[in-house]
């Protein structure tokens, strides 16, 4: 059984017991979050495909942490007139582990 989340602007597929990065949701760590933006579900009875989203249907999950990810550096450069940029961020995830997915 898995099913299609949407979070964040992204889609995720997930099954029971997957461990997954999104981005920031702002919860507490081992507290329960439950996605209920869920695009296709599918289990041994066949698949469910939502307009755009299938009723009824939520995955659950629990929150391990939240943390940064690795750096990302971006650098602008205009050959001839002497410019140089450099900068760079660490972007906010937020780690879940998948405990249900009910229909």
């Amino acid at each position: 059984m898995y099913a299609i989340i949407e979070t964040g602007g992204k889609q995720y597929k997930v099954a029971e017991g997957d461990v997954i990065s999104v981005e920031k949701l702002g919860v507490e760590a081992d507290s329960e979050f439950v996605f209920d933006k869920v695009l296709v579900l599918s289990n041994d009875n066949g698949m469910k495909i939502g307009a755009p989203y299938v009723e009824g249907a939520k995955v659950s999950a629990t929150v391990m942490c939240e943390g940064k990810g690795k750096k990302v550096i971006v650098y602008k450069y205009k050959p001839k007139k002497c410019f140089h940029k450099k900068n760079g961020h660490r972007q906010p995830f937020t780690k879940l582990q998948i405990n249900s997915i009910t229909c």
